[in-house]
């Protein structure tokens, strides 16, 4: 592509400047056309200058600030220092990368660094993502133990490529994509359930988030190790996906380590290791696992992907890592995660409408409930007729269009708001969340503005079906 300017060179600024405004015209034309549609529908139609950290800002000066992080991509917010000048140090080195009949150092670097906060397991496979993570787990676990079932929890996520999907508890992403994969559900934290499911003898692995990104649900205290001995015993493995709870998510670097003793046979991450730049996904296991796989030197190439262990994604990891631990980012989201969770908790019992606040470290889920005034009843009750999920989004859309701070609905037909925020964000960040959080629920149990956009989302629901 020849510059705006016709010179013959791509100038990418230029062509910023030149159509930079199209956004949402192109997406619309070539992409996922229902995106901009969605965008405009609830007034998330914004357009974005610059970023930096935990912030954005749009063409007038105005900051947003994030609490969604990129889906948990950003955890050290964007553009951080260290991890830009790895990426400009890695291109400038002009490295020999990708040659595939070598062996370079920053993939070994990488993996020495990540298993170093996982002592009980030995080897490290590079993929582009979290779901190639979970793909390389499913597939690792099936050949190592020579079993073809693949045990998860109800109300997973775990991916949206087949096999991942397969192993996905929410019917609106499986449907219409069958056939899947033969694998079961059990209830998480029902340890009758998986016990039943391990006696038929075929399961190779169960596959858990210990905190579940749909809905913010931890597993219950002791589920995670008692759930580690059944298997052991049926001689079946534990898979940890870590995607968006690992690397210090929820104030510990991953959240299994929350649990004493539990020790997962893979451990899928992925998300924040990119330092918000370069995609990269990583499954971590046991030494005799790998080994089963790659058995021979016929089998060397069995599992493997073209752009895993590139040059630029293995710097960003070693930077991100780097940043992790010299700017204690996994303590600072611990402490202020406690004291978000603990201001928000204090709001209970001033709003009928606010039921629970529930996570750990900077991974919140705020659920909302069915008020017990007669007035807020009715009006409740006007939005689950029209569509479950829809007071969510009638508190996450004021709190961009007069907060200015971006969050989400923690899944469809969800009562529940998930703060994901980059692990990055202070106290004074927390006070500017809480306030708008408070006026918006002000609002709403006052029977204020937030009112009259619900009645848009109940004519977009209504019109939908």
């Amino acid at each position: 592509m020849t510059s705006p300017s016709g010179n013959g060179e791509f100038d990418l600024g230029a062509l910023l400047a030149e159509r930079g405004a199209e956004r949402y015209e192109l997406h619309s034309r070539y992409l996922n056309h229902q995106l901009p549609r969605m965008l405009h529908t609830i007034g998330f139609d914004k357009v974005y200058e610059r970023a930096e950290g935990a912030h954005f800002w749009d063409a007038d000066g105005n900051d947003y600030l994030d609490m969604l992080a990129g889906f948990g991509v950003m955890g050290l917010g964007r553009h951080h220092p260290v991890v830009r000048k790895a990426l400009h140090d890695v291109l400038d080195a002009q490295l020999a990368d990708l040659t595939r009949f070598d062996c370079q150092p920053l993939p070994g670097l990488l993996a020495e660094r990540l298993l170093a906060h996982s002592p009980h397991l030995d080897r490290v496979f590079f993929g582009n993502s979290g779901t190639e993570a979970v793909e390389t787990a499913l597939k690792f676990a099936r050949y190592a133990t020579g079993r073809p079932r693949i045990l998860y929890c109800t109300h997973a996520f775990h991916g949206l490529t087949t096999g991942s999907l397969s192993v996905n508890g929410e019917s609106g992403f499986r449907d219409g994509f069958a056939p899947l994969l033969p694998d079961t559900a059990v209830p998480l934290g029902d340890l009758d359930a998986l016990a039943r499911e391990l006696k038929k003898g075929d399961v190779a692995a169960l596959v858990v988030e210990p905190i579940q990104g749909k809905g913010v649900h931890e597993a219950p205290p002791g589920y995670l190790h008692a759930a580690q001995e059944l298997l052991r015993r049926h001689k079946a493995l534990l898979i940890a996906d870590e995607v968006q709870t690992g690397l210090g998510r929820t104030g510990d670097f991953y959240a299994h380590q929350h649990e004493s003793g539990v020790e997962p046979d893979l451990v899928c991450v992925a998300k924040a290791l990119s330092g918000g730049y370069v995609p990269v996904g990583a499954t971590l296991g046991k030494e005799w696992i790998f080994k089963k796989v790659y058995s021979s030197m016929d089998r060397v190439l069995v599992h493997s992907a073209s752009f895993g262990s590139n040059a630029q994604a293995m710097a960003a990891g070693l930077a991100t890592l780097s940043v992790m631990e010299n700017e204690q980012i996994v303590a600072n989201a611990r402490a202020v995660g406690e004291q978000l969770k603990s201001r928000l908790t204090a709001l209970i019992d001033k709003y009928e409408m606010l039921s629970d606040v529930r996570g750990r470290g900077l991974m919140i889920g705020i659920e909302f409930g069915r008020p017990t005034s007669l007035k807020l009843r009715g009006r409740w009750t006007m939005l689950q007729a029209a569509r479950k999920g829809l007071f969510a989004q009638m508190v996450v859309v004021p709190l961009l269009q007069r907060h200015r701070i971006l969050t989400q609905v923690s899944g469809d037909h969800l009562e529940v708001i998930k703060l994901i925020p980059p692990l990055i964000i202070g106290e004074q960040d927390v006070d500017r969340f809480v306030d708008a959080f408070t006026a918006v629920m002000d609002d709403a149990h006052g029977g204020g503005l937030v009112w009259e956009f619900g009645k848009t989302l109940i004519k977009q629901a209504v019109a939908n079906r």
